[in-house]
């Protein structure tokens, strides 16, 4: 593997890079889908890019299409002056320049403006700009790693981005550094993608049907902002024809693997979007908002390329789309209950209105237990469904944990066979490369559990994998009556492993940790490491969840602009950050650090045990668990909760 950056200078260097590079490209040949090509911005990374494109499309096609007049520019110079931050996009005849102090964008012919000048550094995207406390500071992307090819044009993974003040010496206050802190715990989320000329906001079939409203658009300007993770901060160029400039993110999961089935070669590649609309974690984020957004909405896609032939299967995930939460508490599983007084079946109508528009006829999947808490929402979802009286829409609920227990993932067959008939008439979108149309998606399975995470996944895996059989029958990849999971071994891993995937970096985005039951993913089966791991993991969750989400709620809210700072914080005004905490947020930890502190001495260093050191034991013993009790009663005032847009106040002590 060949990392090209701007050390590469001098010609015996390039060369020398330039040899590993083909030898890499000749192995990507040989051991695909191994490869993962990692290319920073640098000078000699646009000469070779190309060479790391094994699709079956002619390098000549594929540079033709990085020409396009719409296609965002991929390698830049930036120069910083003391008035301006100039974008220079190598081999063209035009800059971006962004006033540091008037804070104007404008782009220009390139004239004279950089007589004189040397670039700061080399870049591969704008992202946007955002407004804190002691200034606005620009966003730009500076590092990315190749992973894959799809429809002739590459997508990158985000591997290294720059936060740069517009001035560079403003008075620097505490609650501005932790703002930054905020946005770049926000940006150092695992994964963003993005791609120069390939709308990756949007599926196949949408991109066909917006083609003709949207020629000649930018990138941005024909993205589905659902999608969009910097759309807020890339809003604040408000500058004619910045479009070129202008690189939407999408936080989701990308894999696209070469793989080859019965001697014949495809790609197949699995693209997963993560909303922006309702956006946050696990259990600060719950149920839908009054315009019927719900959290932790997620559209995956399949894609599959086969001789000038590409088809889709879309996805989607969801929290149950009424009003509820299940707020932290300090106990492992805090029960989930409905917000009273809210009108849950107009937030259902809205949700599923907008489903039907987007996607088409919905089949609701609700995985969660059907006793219990969980029972009551399934109860809800189901009577509000009945209520809708939306033909569009038909509700299924299928208990996973009682079905599935004592590891019978065998009867998860139940499920699929009782979706069967729905996903044979919802189809999938097939066309040619010519434009030809074969057929299209007509609805969407929309599955979901409490946290639309581990039990999810597995079935739209599941889903994905009758749908894959069906796609490549068609394409003659398969033969009739053949299925995929028997036509290769090799495919049935790599299939395995990539959903396995899909499921960990969903999981992290949301919850903080990898999924669960992702050893049934990957291997088919249940296993003990696997039901280990999964409870490493959810250990992991409690911690994260309890005492560490707060500020990740925050710079989630803060970057994608649903909280706007005012620049009179903390002083005029008071500011957030300065959270108020009851007494009892101090009494009770520093009560029981010193009634363990004693108890251990007590237990440790007697001169003699007597009646005496007996009653010293029980009194502190007795303190640890009147601390320890009071902290689990009051759970609430020890979780870390969001400052921005809190959920519950405190009396100060």
């Amino acid at each position: 593997m060949c990392t090209l950056t701007s050390r590469h200078r001098t010609q015996g260097e390039r060369e020398r890079c330039e040899n590993k590079l083909q030898l890499t490209s000749l192995l990507f040949n040989l051991l695909l889908p191994v490869l993962e090509c990692v290319c920073v911005c640098v000078a000699c990374e646009r000469r070779h890019q190309w060479e790391l494109l094994i699709k079956g499309a002619t390098s000549d096609h594929l540079t033709a299409t990085m020409d396009s007049e719409n296609d965002v520019y991929d390698d830049m110079n930036l120069y910083i002056t003391q008035e301006n931050f100039i974008v220079e996009p190598n081999g063209q005849n035009e800059l971006l320049i962004i006033g540091r102090l008037d804070k104007v964008t404008r782009v220009q012919a390139k004239t004279t403006q950089l007589t004189n000048l040397r670039p700061t550094r080399r870049i591969c995207g704008i992202l946007g700009s955002i407004h804190l406390l002691s200034c606005d500071y620009l966003l730009v992307a500076t590092h990315r790693i190749f992973v894959g090819v799809i429809n002739n044009t590459i997508v990158w993974r985000l591997a290294g981005y720059d936060i740069i003040p517009y001035i560079p010496n403003a008075i620097q206050r505490s609650e501005n550094e932790e703002y930054l802190s905020m946005l770049r715990k926000t940006l150092d989320t695992k994964f963003y993608y993005f791609s120069y000329r390939y709308d990756l906001t949007q599926t196949l079939q949408r991109q066909r049907e917006l083609s003709a409203k949207s020629r000649g658009a930018g990138l941005l300007q024909r993205a589905d902002v659902r999608f969009v993770w910097n759309n807020y901060v890339l809003q604040q160029f408000r500058c004619d024809k910045m479009e070129r400039f202008q690189l939407p993110l999408v936080l989701g999961f990308v894999s696209i693997n070469q793989v080859q089935i019965n001697g014949q070669t495809f790609f197949w590649s699995i693209i997963t979007r993560r909303s922006v609309e309702r956006a946050g974690t696990r259990l600060f984020c719950r149920g839908s908002n009054d315009l019927g957004h719900v959290a932790n909405f997620v559209e995956t896609e399949q894609i599959v390329e086969f001789n000038g032939q590409h088809t889709s299967f879309v996805q989607t995930r969801g929290s149950m789309p009424f009003y509820w939460h299940q707020l932290p508490n300090l106990r492992y599983k805090p029960r989930p209950c409905l917000v009273p007084g809210k009108d849950h079946l107009a937030a259902c109508a809205a949700h599923f209105n907008e489903q039907i528009q987007i996607y088409g006829q919905q089949v609701a999947v609700n995985l969660v237990d059907q006793k219990g808490a969980e029972g009551e929402l399934e109860a809800t979802f189901a009577r509000l469904v009945r209520e809708l009286g939306n033909t569009s829409v038909r509700y299924e609920a299928f208990d996973f944990h009682h079905e599935c227990r004592k590891m019978r993932w065998d009867r998860l067959n139940i499920l699929i066979d009782r979706l069967a008939h729905e996903q044979e008439d919802f189809g999938f979108y097939h066309a040619f490369d010519n434009g030809n149309l074969v057929s299209t998606q007509t609805g969407v399975f929309r599955t979901n559990c409490i946290d639309c995470l581990d039990r999810t996944n597995v079935v739209q895996s599941m889903l994905a994998r009758r749908s894959l059989t069906a796609v490549l029958q068609k394409l003659g990849v398969l033969h009739v009556g053949q299925r995929v999971e028997q036509a290769s071994n090799n495919f049935e891993s790599i299939f395995k492993g990539v959903w396995a995937d899909n499921a960990d970096l969903v999981s992290l985005q949301y919850s903080g940790t990898g999924a669960l039951k992702t050893d049934f993913t990957r291997t088919g089966k249940r296993t003990k490491a696997g039901a280990l791991n999964d409870g490493k993991n959810s250990l992991i969750r409690y911690y994260l969840n309890n005492f560490a989400d707060g500020v990740r709620q925050d710079g989630i809210d803060l970057f994608l602009g649903n909280y706007k700072i005012n620049e009179n914080e903390g002083s005029i005004l008071p500011s957030p950050l300065m959270a108020q905490r009851g007494w009892r947020y101090f009494a009770f930890p520093s009560v029981l650090l010193i009634a363990v502190a004693m108890f251990i001495i007590t237990m440790t260093y007697p001169a003699e045990f007597n009646t005496e050191n007996l009653l010293f034991m029980l009194f502190w013993g007795a303190m640890i668990a009147v601390s320890a009790t009071g902290i689990l009663h009051y759970g609430v005032e020890f979780v870390q909760w969001p400052r921005l847009f809190p959920l519950i106040s405190f009396q100060p002590a």
